[in-house]
């Protein structure tokens, strides 16, 4: 289990393993990017034992970032991270044009690979799908990973992420839905045709069954707030200790629904992350002041779950073996 700081002399950039931090974006006083607070911030994940950095995803709200901002928040994360952990830079655009050229701005940063949401906004069929991801995988300059979200855009099916996985330039997908079963059908579709594609879950309340069942890692918010218990979640499946990953998955998922539930997103996330000692400021999204009460009232919440969670988290890093799945 991770929980103390990475040897940095020792880490290299690799596959596309592990767990990676959908960046939450600080704003200053004035609304726009804070770039020393968030180069802290980065160090801060990479030091805490963090395997990537994802930049510009849901949670960084990356459509309510001009284009502009896009590509700066992905240059300062990149010359932060300065090789240290892989860099997944979020690249979807309206169009498959500026799409391309967003790819080609991250390859010069550094990133690792980009991520590319489906098609959102019109509803698209499956070959539809097939056709975008196709067209960016023969003209991308940079590896892409798929992202699959069906709450805010188009779904990927399995049949469809088979078949762009004959790209070699597709290396991937992030997948939001939390869905085990249909995370079985994918990687049994796609393995065989290409061991080295990697199955990234977006969705951290079954982060230690989608390890067992084969995903390589996953994206995940509350990694902006806990990043060692995601590692710990991490270590300990890679380990065999599964029973105390899912005890510690146990332990995460009532504060990933405190940030998540009956509150704005991303700011039960931004909240959560505050209490570690940053400065996220406000949403760019305006909230009533009923809403930012209920925010303060949660955040206190937040906070109390968080400490109990790395109190324990901490405690019962010194268990070595390994504990039956059904000892919860």
């Amino acid at each position: 289990m991770i929980t103390k700081e990475r040897d940095l002399s020792t880490c290299a950039p690799g596959d596309l393993n592990g767990v990676f931090t959908p960046l939450l974006v600080p704003w200053d006083e004035k609304g726009q990017v804070n770039e020393g607070e968030l180069r802290r911030f980065v160090d801060w994940l990479i030091r805490r034992g963090i395997h990537g950095v994802y930049a510009n995803g849901s949670i960084g709200e990356f459509t309510r970032l001009t284009s502009a901002e896009r590509r700066r928040v992905v240059k300062i994360v990149c010359e932060e991270a300065a090789g240290r952990v892989p860099v997944l830079a979020g690249a979807g655009e309206a169009n498959i044009a500026e799409t391309l050229e967003a790819c080609a701005a991250y390859t010069e940063y550094g990133a690792r690979a980009v991520s590319v949401i489906s098609p959102f906004y019109y509803p698209l069929s499956s070959n539809s799908v097939y056709a975008y991801y196709a067209e960016l995988a023969k003209n991308s300059p940079i590896d892409l990973t798929l992202y699959n979200i069906p709450a805010f855009a188009s779904p990927i099916d399995v049949n469809t992420v088979r078949m762009l996985a004959e790209f070699p330039r597709i290396i991937g997908i992030k997948d939001s839905t939390g869905d085990v079963a249909s995370m079985i059908r994918m990687i049994t579709a796609v393995r065989p045709l290409r061991p080295d594609f990697a199955f990234l879950a977006g969705w951290e309340a079954v982060f230690a069954p989608m390890l067992m069942i084969g995903c390589n890692g996953g994206v995940f918010g509350s990694s902006n707030a806990v990043p060692e218990v995601l590692c710990s979640i991490f270590e300990l499946v890679r380990s065999g200790n599964c029973g105390q990953a899912m005890r510690t998955q146990y332990k995460l998922n009532p504060l990933f629904y405190a940030m998540l539930d009956d509150v704005q997103f991303p700011e039960g996330f931004r909240a959560a992350a505050q209490c570690r000692g940053f400065r996220f400021g406000k949403s760019r999204q305006p909230m009533t002041p009923s809403q930012e009460m209920d925010l303060s009232t949660r955040q206190q919440e937040i906070d109390a779950a968080i400490a109990q969670l790395l109190a324990w988290n901490r405690e019962s890093s010194a268990i070595g073996e390994p504990l039956p799945v059904a000892d919860l």
